[in-house]
């Protein structure tokens, strides 16, 4: 993006990108999507770690007071061309942008299970089996935003389609957001909180607290319904959170835009992360609600990374 204005996505950044030697150089996609209403939810993450040879799939479908889906493989093949198709372990899946910068869909059916408590991520893989199929939209609603000093962009949509449990189709007609990173990934090097969410206005929030000790980041934006884009200078984001690491409500203020959050989480998609020399972190993701200052309210998703024994770790 050297040639572009700040923050501004090239077209071809869309494509999948040549990796360096680096064993824990990762490129990945992201995509949750959240009912209108809350009523039902979800993520995708394809993560391809070429020099480990191996691809990562994690994903969760969620419905408040209802046991979440979990589908996760952490040792699929990483297939060849430019494009994002899983065809191994069980997965039929393809995840195809079909306009650069504009719409993304994806299609396909993956096997999983079924998570009675979220602390289930963490421990033996449950017996209860289920299947779910997906096809889903994100169209661009929004300005797809670059962070600044990383390859990474991260894209407000609209999210529509269905989903399939174990058979049963659900519309699925809301919002999301979609990301798209590559660089080394050490998933257990430091603890972050990443947040993306739209309020009933239209407004759309999104950031990235980066819980570097002595070093903290933060990137993000405020993107106003009438069309301005406002990059985030200072996160201040605490929560509140049980012996398992999931919090029970969080609060977040971006600055400079002076935004307020209340987050509370409605349901969880967790997964739980193991480095190649055996180093774990835990990796809460929530649905939530969304609550400003002035009273706007609205949907979105959150997550934490917690590293053991690290920054933000158990």
């Amino acid at each position: 993006m050297t040639d572009l204005a700040p923050h501004a996505v090239d077209h071809a950044d869309e494509g999948r990108h040549p990796s360096p030697s680096d064993l824990l150089w990762n490129e990945s996609v992201y995509l949750d999507f959240v009912a209108a209403d809350g009523s039902l939810g979800g993520y995708a993450r394809i993560g391809l770690y070429p020099n480990l040879g191996v691809t990562w799939w994690t994903t969760t479908v969620t419905r408040p007071g209802l046991p979440t889906v979990s589908s996760t493989d952490y040792g699929l093949p990483v297939g060849g061309g430019t494009g994002l198709v899983l065809d191994a372990g069980g997965l039929d899946l393809t995840v195809e942008v079909e306009s650069p910068l504009e719409r993304l869909r994806m299609t396909g059916t993956a096997p999983g299970v079924v998570l009675d408590r979220p602390v289930d991520a963490y421990g033996p893989t449950p017996e209860k089996k289920a299947t779910l199929g997906f096809d889903l939209t994100w169209e661009t609603d929004g300005v797809p935003y670059h962070y600044d000093i990383t390859s990474r962009y991260e894209i407000p949509c609209l999210v529509g389609g269905s989903i399939t449990i174990d058979g049963t189709s659900h519309a699925m007609e809301g919002q999301g957001q979609r990301d798209h990173s590559w660089g080394v990934r050490d998933w257990w090097a430091f603890g972050w909180c990443w947040f993306a969410g739209r309020l009933d206005d239209g407004t759309r929030v999104h950031g990235a607290d980066i819980r570097i000790p002595g070093s903290p980041m933060a990137f993000g934006y405020v993107q106003h319904p009438w069309g301005d884009v406002e990059p985030v200078e200072r996160l201040e984001v605490s929560e509140d959170t049980d012996a398992d690491g999931f919090a029970s409500v969080a609060r977040i203020v971006m600055a400079p835009s002076g935004i307020g959050l209340r987050v509370t989480p409605t349901a969880w998609g967790p997964v739980l992360l193991t480095a190649p020399d055996g180093r774990s972190s835990r990796f809460p993701r929530a649905m939530v609600e969304l609550e400003a200052d002035d009273g706007r309210r609205g949907h979105g998703w959150i997550e934490w990374n917690q590293p053991e024994g690290g920054a933000g770790g158990q």
